[in-house]
């Protein structure tokens, strides 16, 4: 991604922007914490191995999804993240150092772009008030109006979240900034022309 044709600035959610992970307090604002156990039991042995990095991320995380969603109205899920978004955004949870380079992005007319693994129906809202141009973030399969749980287009992390970003350039050229906090970001930081790994909330540039 080089050659100076559009200016795009490539941003993580959770730890980058957030000062937290959402994706978990989000499904406990939605589901509640006994719905949330009761899901996890039959794949806790996965997901720890997840964790330690012994079994596969994505596979877990839509096992646990399938488990905890499959049935319920989608239309539940979209009320339930725009009022999640609209308590981020009151409680103001994000670093400010990553939001003041945002809007620095902004004021140059630079394409905000936010990637994430967290679900898309809090995280487009949040960060369409941030001033983001397109958000590309983890969508849950709906059929017939209600959720399977299993996720559409994959986990948007890792190698998913260069090609999210890919697609949607076209093949335009493009100098292209990138933020993230975590392993699931070091795609998305190789691939950038200015890479900056967010450390507690402070922005250090890789190269």
């Amino acid at each position: 991604m080089d050659d100076r044709g559009r200016a795009v600035a490539a941003f993580d959610f959770d730890g980058t922007i957030t000062r937290k992970d959402t994706l978990g307090p989000f499904l406990t604002h939605y589901m509640g914490r006994r719905a949330m156990l009761r899901a996890g039991l039959p794949h806790a042995h996965r997901l720890g191995a997840a964790v330690i990095g012994r079994a596969d991320r994505d596979v877990a995380k839509e096992r646990y999804l399938v488990s905890l969603l499959a049935g319920r109205a989608a239309d539940e899920l979209v009320a339930a993240g725009a009022e999640y978004a609209h308590r981020v955004l009151d409680r103001a949870e994000f670093n400010p150092e990553v939001v003041d380079r945002m809007a620095w992005h902004a004021g140059l007319g630079h394409e905000i772009v936010v990637i994430s693994a967290s679900l898309a129906v809090y995280v487009a809202p949040v960060v369409a008030s941030l001033g983001a141009h397109a958000t590309f973030a983890t969508e849950v399969e709906v059929v017939d109006g209600r959720l399977t749980g299993r996720l559409t287009g994959g986990n948007v992390r890792a190698a998913n979240k260069v090609a999210r970003l890919a697609t949607w350039l076209r093949g335009e050229p493009a100098e292209v900034w990138a933020y993230g906090d975590s392993a699931g970001d070091a795609d998305l930081l190789a691939a950038a022309d200015h890479p900056h790994l967010v450390r507690r909330g402070r922005i250090e540039p890789q190269r």
